[in-house]
């Protein structure tokens, strides 16, 4: 039963993604300036509507996934947390790509981080107790919402401001760190996640075809809705991009912390965190393909 599966995932190996996780978020954040945010302070419209299409859209649409395909227990919950992930550490790399507005893809990361502290804990637990199943396992671990925002906080928000910090005071240090910070970052990333596959292959075999086509189908309602809510509120071509890609593209990385941290390594949510970070860079990097074809209007 995946209900009952757990994945082969050490206290050394949690700690280790923690580490690169941090430098990660690290390498995002000195992309940034206070000016950035100063920006978005004074029009603010695209970054509340990316905002509202992460924290409030993605997990409803999750929500309706969830109860039209009635999955397992830990495969919703795996869903669900995910959803309630802010945006995915890679989305500014693909936002860049795509020819989007990648200084909003960036703050919307930024603050999405600091939003996570509040809001990732409280969707979780919003709509994880809404579905009976999922709400059972929620009851047996007893989620604390305080542990988790500490957890996010140090992995995500420290790093951020650290970042920050650098890049108003040794701007020139930040500039020769960022780009192969950012490459090494992620590619110490992907490599784990590779080697976390490879020692969990059999249990991942046996239960990612089931969940594959979910993982497929869920991210795809997180870029439609991004896209269509960006539409709807009449944002620019070069901002409805970035907000696309930033509802599209979760951190699972995230997502697999609190997996494991909180849930014991459930086998169903584990594999849905996992499947999920390998889907959302091939589609990601695939729709930004599209998208770059064409210049956007501003």
């Amino acid at each position: 039963m995946m209900d009952e599966a757990v994945l082969n995932f050490s206290a050394s190996s949690l700690m280790l993604l923690n580490a690169i996780l941090a430098i990660v978020m690290f390498s995002i954040a000195i992309d940034l300036k206070l000016a950035d945010f100063r920006v978005l302070v004074k029009a603010p419209k695209p970054l509340i509507v990316g905002l509202v299409s992460q924290f409030l859209l993605l997990p409803a649409m999750t929500f309706l996934l969830v109860l039209v395909a009635q999955p397992q227990a830990s495969v919703a919950l795996g869903l669900i947390l995910v959803a309630a992930c802010p945006g995915g550490n890679i989305s500014n790399f693909i936002t860049h790509r795509a020819g989007g507005n990648a200084a909003l893809s960036v703050s919307m990361t930024g603050f999405a981080t600091i939003g996570a502290i509040v809001l990732t804990p409280l969707n979780i637990a919003f709509w994880g107790s809404l579905y009976e199943p999922s709400a059972q396992i929620l009851r047996a671990t007893a989620i604390d919402p305080v542990s988790v925002a500490i957890t996010v906080g140090f992995m995500l928000v420290l790093p951020l401001v650290l970042g920050v910090t650098l890049n108003a005071r040794r701007p020139e240090l930040a500039a020769r760190l960022r780009g192969p910070l950012q490459w090494l970052s992620m590619g110490i990333f992907v490599a784990f996640v590779v080697l976390a596959l490879a020692a969990n292959w059999s249990l991942f075999l046996a239960f990612a075809r089931g969940i594959a086509a979910l993982v497929i189908v869920h991210n795809a309602l997180g870029l439609a809705g991004g896209f269509t809510l960006a539409t709807l509120a009449g944002l620019s071509q070069f901002d409805r991009r970035a907000v696309t890609i930033e509802t599209g593209i979760q951190n699972s990385g995230l997502g697999l912390v609190l997996i494991f941290g909180f849930f014991g390594g459930l086998g169903g949510m584990a594999i849905v965190a996992a499947f999920w970070g390998i889907w959302h860079a091939i589609s990601g990097l695939a729709l930004a393909g599209l998208m770059s074809r064409r210049a956007a209007a501003t």
